[in-house]
């Protein structure tokens, strides 16, 4: 019995495989994608998607906790967990469900199983089946960092993967990582009643991102009885009775948890074995991921991979991007990915991030100046009683060009776009300065912060002008 072939295969049918596979088909390509769990990949079963859905209706209790603020009286409010769960479970059915329906218009060939590389040119499908491509894109994804030497029971230490499917909420929870997933399971639990601890080994919250966004959500989530623990490091985990004990250190000395469970955040590491690719001689890079150019070839000719598996953002949003580029180049139309990556965290007060941060900028010795304007001065902001955050803008003082832009505030996830695209398109600050925005919005705070970064701010007081004596 003959292979089928295709012109392109995709293993992995997360956000990077489905979007890439989609693409190909549209450009006329005859298409088959390779998929050994539920399509949507990580990103919509296991992250992106479950997690905000648990964090809509955590939000929502936070505010009606406020409701008073805004003269509104409320009695008694309460959350059904199993309800949130059911609902939770609805959107990611549905999300799966439009995925197979999209391929499905684009005639999309779906197998179902695990992928692995059979040579060049070849995949074979669970051991039975073996399909034939003239290129094939690798969207194998990444998977959470476990600690092996901690208690492997997954009712105790756990990590994303099953922390968003709980059937039950713990009384206590130690969250260790202060990165992305850490901050918003704290902010998350927290609001179902969870008595929230979180260690995180660096100095601030949310290392990666730019200082001064890390240091303002600490204060934002102690405000609401979150134990934030930073530079302090986890000496052990063991199980205790029913529930675990945990062991941190820092400057302070050394300290005892008892909780309930351990979700551990501490990040993700690419799902790169077993997927075949001694079969094509193809060599990892020393943490595992596979190496590509800017085409997001790799070293094989004829093969590509885009999404976490290369290492370049671990965002489900660039390995979409990185998919259409892959498929591009693979049916003959060359280009290069080079456009700036935002970052989202979906806590409240939100966050988004883009570019260089500053101290990226001072560590590249740039001549920087800094535009800052809190979001609490804006008359939308008062207006909605969202008065917690800032805008920040990183401008290269001698060319005027925009290099960073981080948000934490109402909507920062959805304002963050403008840096995006002003950043891909080059612009300068000025530029940004004279963008109209509308009027009340949390968007003109972009605005002021680039007014700022010239120094022409004029909601704010004017800045000190020091002078030197010569």
């Amino acid at each position: 019995m003959m292979s089928k072939h295709f012109n392109v295969v995709v293993i992995g049918a997360g956000p990077g495989g489905y979007v890439a596979a989609l693409k190909a088909a549209s450009m006329g390509a005859k298409t088959a994608i390779v998929e050994k769990h539920f399509l949507g990949g990580t990103c919509l079963n296991y992250g992106c998607i479950p997690s905000k859905a648990l964090l809509a209706s955590a939000e929502l209790l936070h505010k009606i906790e406020r409701a008073a603020e805004f003269g509104v009286k409320v009695n008694g409010a309460s959350f059904d967990w199993k309800a949130i769960q059911a609902r939770k479970d609805r959107v990611l059915k549905n999300l799966r469900n439009g995925i197979a329906g999209l391929f499905k218009a684009r005639k999309v060939e779906l197998f179902e199983g695990m992928g692995r590389l059979a040579g060049h040119g070849k995949v074979e499908i669970e051991g039975k089946e073996t399909i034939t491509a003239d290129n094939i894109i690798l969207a194998v994804g990444s998977i959470p960092v476990r600690i092996p030497v901690w208690p492997q029971d997954p009712n105790l230490v756990c990590t994303s993967d099953e922390a968003l499917h709980w059937s039950e909420l713990p009384k206590k929870l130690l969250i260790v990582g202060g990165g992305v997933i850490g901050c918003e399971f704290a902010c998350m639990m927290q609001s179902y009643g969870v008595d929230v601890s979180v260690v995180e080994m660096l100095p601030s919250l949310l290392p990666g991102m730019d200082e001064d966004l890390g240091a303002e959500l600490e204060k934002a989530l102690a405000k609401r009885g979150i134990k934030i623990f930073t530079a302090t490091k986890v000496e052990s985990v063991e199980a205790a009775g029913k529930g675990v004990r945990a062991a941190i250190s820092n400057a302070k000395g050394n300290q005892s948890l008892e909780v309930d469970k351990v979700l551990v955040a501490v990040g993700r590491r690419p799902n790169t074995k077993n997927i075949g690719l001694d079969s094509v001689g193809m060599e990892l890079s020393p943490k595992g991921f596979i190496q590509v150019d800017d085409t997001m070839q790799t070293a094989v000719k004829g093969i590509y991979c885009i999404g976490d598996a290369n290492g370049r953002c671990l965002l489900a949003h660039a390995a979409s991007a990185q998919g259409i580029c892959a498929v591009e180049n693979a049916l003959g139309h060359r280009r290069e990915f080079h456009s700036p990556i935002p970052g989202a965290v979906y806590t409240y007060p939100e966050i988004g991030g883009v570019g260089l941060t500053e101290s990226q900028a001072r560590e590249k010795g740039l001549p920087i100046s800094i535009g800052k304007f809190p979001i609490g001065f804006l008359g939308k902001a008062m207006a909605v009683n969202e008065t917690e955050g800032f805008v920040k803008i990183i401008r290269n003082r001698e060319t005027d060009e925009l290099l960073g832009m981080h948000i934490l505030g109402h909507n920062a996830t959805e304002i963050i776009a403008v840096g995006g695209a002003m950043l891909g398109m080059k612009a300068t600050v000025m530029q940004l300065a004279e963008t109209v925005f509308a009027h009340p919005t949390i968007s003109e705070a972009v605005m002021e912060s680039a007014e700022d970064a010239l120094g022409q701010a004029l909601h704010m007081p004017p800045r000190k002008i020091i002078k030197l004596n010569v």
